[in-house]
């Protein structure tokens, strides 16, 4: 119902039925307590500007400021939810490489032991996770002081990210990137460089 409503607003067709704006807002109302505030915030836009001078346009004008409002909270509620069990991903990593002394392949292996499914972002978008070597070749000391170099393979490092609900990267609010580093949550634009080369595992 509320996409033909759309659809008829949008092509702007007319109507001398007065009842029609404040049909549309009450539908508008509908989606907002369905919880699509994005979708009702975009029909309240539009009603709003082709009703201006309906009792309904008035209405849809001021009720934007709530609609922001709650919007911005729904989006801030919703990264809270993403960071928390990004962490609790990252945990269930350092867990892993404490028992196995390397992080996992994939995300896949932390099931059932250090979660109980796979982990995902509250929206169901798979994480992305990158295990790799920090020191893919390591110098030591043997017993009479010589150094010398041997190739390390084990999984000592990660990036594990989720690139919003776009799945693309880049992006504000709901789009916007969360990177975690080898446990932290990264801040700069470029991740770093993976050291190379990688050993084939």
């Amino acid at each position: 119902m509320a996409s033909v409503l759309l659809a008829l607003l949008a092509l702007g067709c007319e109507s001398e039925d007065p009842r029609l704006p404040q049909s549309l807002y009450d539908e508008a109302m509908k989606i907002n307590n369905q919880g699509k505030i994005l979708e009702a915030k975009t029909m309240m836009e539009m009603i709003a500007q082709r009703y201006p001078n309906s009792t309904a346009g008035t209405q849809a004008q001021k009720d934007l400021y709530l609609l922001d409002s709650l919007l911005k909270q729904d989006i801030q509620d919703r990264q809270k939810q993403l960071h928390t069990s990004m962490r609790r991903t990252a945990d269930a990593l350092s867990r892993f490489r404490t028992k196995f002394g390397e992080y996992p392949n994939t995300l896949d292996e932390l099931v059932p032991d250090f979660v109980e499914k796979t982990p995902e972002a509250p929206w169901g978008h798979p994480f992305l996770y990158r295990p790799y070597v920090r020191n893919p070749i390591e110098e030591f000391k043997g017993k009479r002081g010589a150094v010398s170099q041997r190739v390390n393979s084990r999984w000592d490092g990660y990036f594990l990210a989720c690139l919003g609900v776009d799945m693309q990267p880049g992006g504000t609010d709901m789009a916007a990137d969360s990177i975690i580093v080898d446990g932290e949550f990264y801040k700069e634009r470029l991740l770093p460089m993976i050291p190379m080369p990688q050993p084939v595992k």
